[in-house]
């Protein structure tokens, strides 16, 4: 995520707003969960470990599901951007855009186990279940860096070129990237290294979040202030949503065929009913002013999104951080 969106968000952000039930699809705010004070990235759910990850400053925070308990400053390191658990959830890989590369840790224990070099920026990573490999977004390099989870090993890269956000893979060999300064969706052959074709996202500024419905083989791409969604194979965009400002993220649940989209300027959170060839906004939740990003968990459909409270924006530089508001929410029915 760059400098320049996380400072738009930080405009005119004010205290958190409650979590009213919502009557369309039942989803509403259940939980904040306090934390220590500080910025944040991805979010993922660490089901093997029944968990959830964030990236958080300099550290990663981990919100154990059954107690309730957050603990903070694992895995310190300089730029941090999306802890990602991989190898059956017996490792996490967390990429490291100060340093550009990534680093595995013991997910118990959260030993350090190996550091591995990748492009310019590092921010999101997603898994390939064909290759097993990860894709690491090199943000400002503009490359896709691959690395060999089991070997703690790059075993190559993919050119693209522009501001590479996140990317959703389709089980098949291939990878779709958002490019954000491009407002495109870039499809890539993981076996061959190669970019096979770009789909323009007409309707879209700023891709950030993509997720990837494997039934109707569609791509749900999240942009600033609209939601548009991809068929995969040809590109053909089949729906192009108003959803809120700011989206730094979306998730999406096979199960339910639901999207969820959120808004950090507003503090909402849009859900998208996904089907062959249609999709429309069944509810907007709201949540809290700043949470942009967002994770899913599988098993419930609960998602969890990072938040705090900032006062004033002053001349220059970001709104500062009100001391003691840092939350994770717990979004579900």
């Amino acid at each position: 995520m760059t400098a320049s969106r996380i400072a738009a968000l930080c405009l005119g952000l004010c205290a958190a707003a409650g979590g009213a039930q919502a009557a369309g699809s039942g989803y509403h705010v259940l939980d904040r969960v306090a934390g220590p004070d500080g910025g944040w990235d991805y979010i993922r759910v660490d089901t093997a470990n029944n968990r959830v990850l964030a990236a958080h400053g300099g550290s990663v925070v981990s919100l154990d599901l059954a107690t309730k308990t957050l603990t903070p400053g694992l895995a310190p390191g300089a730029i941090l951007h999306d802890p990602l658990p991989v190898n059956g959830g017996a490792e996490v890989l967390v990429t490291n855009g100060g340093t550009a590369e990534v680093v595995f840790y013991n997910a118990r224990t959260w030993a350090e186990v190996a550091r591995v070099k990748t492009g310019v920026g590092p921010d999101a990573a997603a898994i390939d279940s064909k290759s097993g490999l990860v894709l690491v977004m090199d943000h400002r390099g503009g490359d896709v860096t691959l690395i060999d989870p089991k070997a703690h090993k790059a075993v190559g890269s993919i050119a693209i070129g522009g501001d590479l956000e996140a990317a959703a893979v389709d089980g098949a060999g291939r990878a779709y990237v958002n490019v954000e300064n491009k407002n495109e969706i870039v499809v890539v052959d993981i076996a061959k290294r190669a970019v096979i074709t770009r789909y323009p996202l007409a309707g879209c500024d700023g891709p950030t979040g993509i997720a990837y419905d494997a039934a109707d083989k569609q791509l749900i791409a999240a942009c600033d202030g609209s939601t548009v969604v991809v068929d995969a194979v040809s590109g053909k965009i089949v729906a192009t949503l108003a959803t809120g400002k700011g989206a730094d993220g979306v998730a999406f649940d096979p199960k339910q065929k639901l999207a969820f989209v959120p808004s950090g300027p507003g503090g909402t959170l849009s859900i998208v009913s996904i089907g062959k060839g249609r999709a429309n906004i069944v509810d907007t939740v709201k949540t809290q002013v700043s949470a942009r990003t967002i994770g899913l968990d599988p098993r419930d459909g609960r998602v969890y999104l990072p938040a705090a409270e900032f006062g004033p924006k002053p001349a220059t530089g970001r709104a500062p951080m009100t001391p003691g508001s840092f939350k994770i929410l717990v979004v579900g029915k």
